[in-house]
């Protein structure tokens, strides 16, 4: 590689489809194991009470590459959103993050020198919807990881395209008018 993956951070968010609580929103850090990145991945190993942080894995001893730590946004509060972090959302993530590399988005010689950070979220709707679709939270969660990760390693948005929207996009939940 010709620059090193020092510290790149993206984010993304996909929309539920109609009826659900299923919007995506993750946040990723993704970086060297020996710079920034990995000191807080190592730091964040520890278990907080409500923000159970676990590794991203495909199944039972498929632990993804480059190694990847999803933490929640909101505090966890039932059993229920524990199964869909550790479920649904686990998976959706574990995948996105492998076909990254399989599609060259992230390099395949550096999985073992990176690692990614994933700040997820899930309505906390989501947990007591008794028709909540599954494989719609698997859809935004799988979309909205890969965006993020590929924003992350094109710098997206730059500075120019946020200076040039700066009068014109507003934010989805607040208009100052």
């Amino acid at each position: 590689m010709t620059h090193p993956i020092h510290f790149r951070a993206g984010e993304a968010t996909v929309f539920a489809s109609e009826g659900q609580f299923t919007d995506a929103m993750p946040e990723v850090l993704i970086g060297t194991v020996d710079g920034p990145v990995g000191q807080a991945f190592a730091n964040m190993m520890g278990q907080t009470a409500g923000h159970t942080r676990m590794f991203a894995i495909r199944a039972c001893n498929q632990l993804v590459r480059p190694v990847t730590m999803m933490v929640p946004k909101v505090t966890i509060k039932s059993s229920a959103y524990v199964n869909l972090f550790g479920g649904v959302v686990q998976s959706a993530t574990a995948d996105a993050v492998l076909d990254c590399v399989i599609e060259g988005v992230l390099p395949k010689a550096e999985v073992d020198r990176i690692c990614i950070l994933i700040m997820v979220w899930i309505d906390p709707q989501c947990a007591a919807d008794p028709n909540l679709d599954q494989k719609d939270l698997y859809r935004t969660n799988y979309e909205a990881t890969k965006l993020a990760i590929a924003r992350a390693m094109r710098g997206e948005p730059g500075i120019e395209e946020l200076i040039a929207n700066r009068h014109k996009i507003k934010h989805d939940m607040y208009d100052p008018g």
